[in-house]
């Protein structure tokens, strides 16, 4: 089972031994929020060095305030800097409170802006010079676009009929955040997979992000959810996907149990369509240190089996 975890630390040095520990854990990947560090990419830069095969990702950029070949460079300089295949581009295009009130720009039509926006940034990845003009995003790469020193992958944060064929045409994958079982089966995989088929693209991944914890005391863990995931069931785009999956809350789809109960629902995930799970690991119980050593220890007890 190929597992992942959330990467982040207060400073460069900390996330670097939290990739070395999780690379030495038998962990596949790490995944980065845009606001790691400040911007995650210099920290994945130098963790990417420390580390030999761990994949470390974007989960997830925010195509809005950054033109797309502004982002593939900085994808290019990434992957120089770590030296070693590895590193992953997430994208998405956030959500219209962050974009509007906190960056002030509009979030008109992002169906077609991040369709306008994958097109560009998948292509410059590729190693093909882009001349496009289209209504949100315009670029013409000519001599401005630095080499790329090792593949970049891009996965796109997909929930919509619209950005899921996008995904499956033009990224490697989708990245997912409080998707169940229940809505990747019945409709994610099926809507990505085919967009991929049609476009004569390789079978792509799905990443299927969920809140992880160890912990028999179903209430107190649903109470732990409560605590740091309530506020993405007030976002229209996570609260649509939950309603979809028949969930009302983050812990309605949060994974949480015994052991063989974790494993048994996370391997529901992976016989959905999903390709890798990222465990957002969080800690229940009055010693949150040991409730995130006890979860770790399972998961990565899942990623040798």
């Amino acid at each position: 089972m190929r597992i992942g975890l959330t990467g982040g630390a207060s400073s460069t040095d900390r996330i670097v031994r939290q990739a070395q520990r999780a690379e030495a854990d038998g962990f596949t990947s790490l995944w980065y929020a845009s606001t790691v560090a400040g911007d995650p990419l210099a920290a994945l830069a130098v963790a990417g060095r420390e580390t030999t095969s761990i994949e470390l990702g974007t989960a997830v950029l925010q195509t809005y305030p950054c033109h797309p070949l502004l982002q593939a460079n900085r994808a290019a300089a990434v992957a120089e800097a770590m030296g070693r295949p590895g590193f992953t581009l997430g994208l998405g295009p956030s959500h219209e409170a962050l974009v509007r009130d906190v960056y002030g720009l509009s979030y008109e039509r992002p169906g077609r802006n991040t369709e306008e926006y994958l097109q560009i940034v998948t292509a410059l990845m590729r190693g093909e010079e882009v001349d496009f003009r289209g209504h949100d995003w315009s670029t013409r790469s000519a001599g401005r676009m630095a080499p790329i020193a090792h593949p970049v992958p891009v996965l796109l944060s997909a929930m919509s009929p619209r950005l899921l064929r996008v995904a499956g045409q033009h990224a490697d994958g989708t990245v997912l955040w409080m998707a169940s079982a229940k809505v990747i089966e019945s409709r994610i995989h099926p809507a990505i997979a085919a967009a991929a088929a049609e476009a004569g693209r390789p079978s792509p991944r799905i990443v299927a992000g969920l809140p992880v914890a160890v912990h028999d005391n179903a209430d107190d863990a649903r109470d732990a959810v409560a605590a740091t995931a309530t506020m993405y069931s007030g976002m229209p785009n996570y609260q649509r996907i939950l309603d979809e999956g028949g969930a009302v809350t983050p812990a309605d789809v949060a994974v949480f149990g015994s052991a063989e109960s974790v494993r048994a629902q996370l391997q529901s995930l992976i016989d959905a369509g999903a390709t890798d799970i990222w465990a957002a690991i969080f800690p229940v119980g009055p010693d949150p240190f040991a409730s995130i050593r006890r979860t770790t220890a399972v998961l990565a007890e899942l990623t040798s089996s």
